[in-house]
């Protein structure tokens, strides 16, 4: 197995949710204000259990559940997904072909090589954000080696 990799069975197979730590500041009205430093989304991009472009083949299909949605991304090649379900059902395009340029934590930290991890936001090439991932299967392409 591959880092950030985890391949589904038959029922399938979710990855971990990954805790959002945070550190805590009090602000100059003594409210207690939580805020992600830059060392801790370095720290934090060191350790993503999530999928990650290396980890996907052509063929393979990820089905990610967000927070308020579901998607289906086909990975084909040159680093294009046929993305389903979500905005996009919502706006009449299913079966639309784009990049995923990366996840984010839902703000301008961008993990460009992170294509789907619990705890993250999945951002696409058209600018649509999903919300929040809240499970990740990864289902691998397998050829037949039947030949007719």
């Amino acid at each position: 197995m591959r880092r950030g990799l985890a391949l589904a069975d038959d029922d399938g197979v979710g990855l971990a949710h990954q805790s959002n730590q945070r550190s805590t500041t009090t602000s100059p009205s003594g409210s207690t204000e939580e805020s992600r430093t830059l060392e801790w989304l370095s720290e934090k991009a060191r350790t993503i259990d999530g999928i990650w472009a290396d980890d996907v083949e052509p063929g393979d299909r990820l089905i990610v559940h967000t927070q308020n949605s579901v998607y289906s991304l086909t990975a084909l090649p040159n680093g294009v997904f046929r993305v389903s379900g979500g905005w996009f059902s919502a706006q009449g395009l299913d079966e639309v072909e784009l990049r995923i340029v990366g996840c984010t934590w839902g703000g301008r930290a961008i993990l460009t090589r992170l294509i789907a991890a619990p705890g993250m936001c999945i951002e696409f090439d058209n600018t649509v954000q999903t919300t929040s991932v809240r499970e990740v299967r990864l289902f691998r392409y397998e050829t037949s080696t039947v030949r007719h």
